[in-house]
């Protein structure tokens, strides 16, 4: 076999797709698939249990499914090997295996995709890539619809892109007349609350699951996290299943309640696909199709569709764009020299605001928080405290089942922190508690109140919020987009401003031991 092997064909643990390029001219007769698992890869950021399991489970049944059809895969399983580094596992095997060629396609980190052809040519190996067929927009499409502008803006990159591929158009117009439906698509569940939902649709784990529980709780066990609930789809068909069931029970009210927030509900009418889609399981066009053939069909509203495939064929797309244009010093950027570190209770939950407390526990426990719960709820109070850019990356990094590099860091540094400066995002997405009280039921039972600034009773929200505005007013009050919030801070008697201040600063130093996880985080 070592010999005569033409192609090697590595695949990496997003890239768990069946209908891959790499595989159009494979051939069993002289071709083998590469994969592994690296310790590295898991404490380089110091990944949740959730996180690990999800990538090393989806791994597996990949490699499974591939034997199956009688190729090769050469394997190497995490407690059969000590190699450091992928990048060393790779170089072991091709001085090994002495394939005529490496086969892939870019890898959606930028660290990767610079070390891993490094390896091969160090190897004496030919790179040979392949175009990624998951996505809509490939980096080269995306540079020219970029060209000069030294701003982004999805608006109208998703108009370019819905145009191109005909999705949701009817003769050249938007269906139903406009680009999107916003206004429709900001409802909150009020007093009565979400009421009876039928829950996702949910995968026991099966024996190789099992085996990777037991190895991270083992090998990983002093890493947050929990694995009590772990129910992912991890192969194609389990992720068509839950496609299937996310379009069927919850997309027609996706779209109203997409922003809400509710008390110990993790999941309300999200889809969980993201994981899914991310690790190439589930194909972007699949779910377009699915949501746009519901609404074609009667099935469900065309504001809860639009407001869905604008999450896929737009943002998602458009982030990806934004990180292969703007790496590597998009991770360095930090336009509001923010400079705190990280809370611990961010590892823990372990806080008294409790939609705080309600997101990070949901986020330990099943690896995932709602896209609101991640903008406005952690992202948000990273950004009004202030802490240090890469610090809020690696966290998110870190703990979501679905982050991957190239989609979650530009939501991170871009949108949520605001560290690129506007390059990505229009404004800041700075906000009070009474944002939280409007959109969930969490301040009902909370101890802090949201319409209070100063005083024991202060939500640490609101504090925050009037001081950011009033730490950045120069730069903020004569912005188009924000300069109404800094009209409302005019209003406010100065004693007043100076005493949130000096509370905000309090909270700030009942903060500022650093509170990185027993082993560390890097990133």
């Amino acid at each position: 076999m070592t010999a005569s092997l033409r192609h090697l064909v590595l695949v990496l643990g997003d890239q768990l797709d069946a209908e891959s390029s790499v595989f159009d001219d494979f051939d069993p007769a002289c071709d083998a698939v590469w994969m592994a698992e690296v310790g590295h890869e898991a404490t380089q950021v110091w990944s949740t249990q959730p996180r690990i399991a999800i990538f090393l489970a989806a791994m597996r049944h990949f490699r499974d499914a591939l034997r199956v059809r009688g190729w090769t895969v050469h394997y190497r399983a995490m407690d059969e090997h000590a190699f450091p580094t992928l990048e060393a596992a790779l170089a072991a095997d091709l001085a090994a295996l002495k394939p005529a060629k490496l086969i892939a396609v870019k890898p959606g980190e930028w660290r990767l995709a610079q070390s891993l052809p490094e390896t091969c040519a160090q190897a004496g190996v030919p790179w040979i890539p392949y175009p990624d067929r998951h996505f809509y927009c490939d980096a080269d499409d995306f540079a020219d619809w970029a060209g000069t502008r030294k701003e982004y803006r999805l608006e109208f990159f998703y108009r370019w892109l819905r145009k191109r591929e005909g999705v949701l158009m009817e003769g050249g117009q938007p269906v139903g007349g406009q680009w999107n439906f916003d206004q429709d698509n900001r409802g909150s569940f009020g007093r009565a609350g979400p009421g009876l939902l039928p829950a996702p649709r949910a995968f026991a784990p099966d024996a190789t699951t099992r085996e990777v529980i037991a190895l991270v709780r083992t090998r990983f066990a002093s890493h947050p996290g929990r694995l009590d609930s772990f129910d992912w789809p991890l192969d194609a068909a389990q992720a068509r299943e839950a496609l299937d069931d996310f379009v069927a029970h919850r997309l027609p009210l996706f779209g109203r309640y997409q922003d809400a927030l509710w008390e110990g509900e993790p999941w309300l009418y999200h889809s969980r696909l993201s994981a899914a889609m991310n690790l190439k399981l589930l194909s972007p066009r699949m779910v377009v199709d699915a949501a746009v053939r519901e609404w074609r069909e009667g099935r469900a509203p065309i504001e809860a569709v639009e407001g869905f495939v604008r999450q896929i064929l737009g943002w998602r797309e458009y982030v990806r764009g934004v990180y292969w244009q703007r790496m590597p010093g998009f991770l360095d950027d930090n336009s509001l020299d923010a400079q705190a570190p990280l809370p611990a209770f961010y590892w823990t939950a372990d806080t008294e605001m409790a939609c705080l407390r309600d997101a990070l526990r949901q986020t330990l426990d099943h690896g995932y928080a709602h896209h609101i719960q991640r903008l406005m709820v952690t992202g948000l109070f990273a950004l009004l405290l202030g802490v240090r850019p890469r610090e809020v990356h690696a966290w998110y990094l870190a703990v979501y089942v679905d982050a991957v590099e190239w989609v979650e860091l530009p939501n991170v540094l871009g949108m949520s922190q605001y560290a690129d400066g506007g390059r990505m995002v229009s404004k800041p997405y700075a906000a009070s508690g009474n944002y939280i009280k409007k959109m969930s039921n969490h301040c009902a039972g909370c101890r802090f109140k949201p319409e209070v600034s100063v005083g024991p009773d202060a939500c640490p929200y609101t504090t925050l919020y009037w001081d950011f505005l009033a730490q950045h007013e120069a730069r903020f009050a004569k912005h188009p987009r924000t300069a109404l919030q800094w009209k409302n801070l005019g209003r406010k008697p100065a004693d007043e401003v100076a005493r949130i201040r000096a509370q905000a600063a309090e909270l700030r130093a009942s903060l500022v031991p650093d509170s990185r996880p027993p082993h560390g985080v890097g990133g």
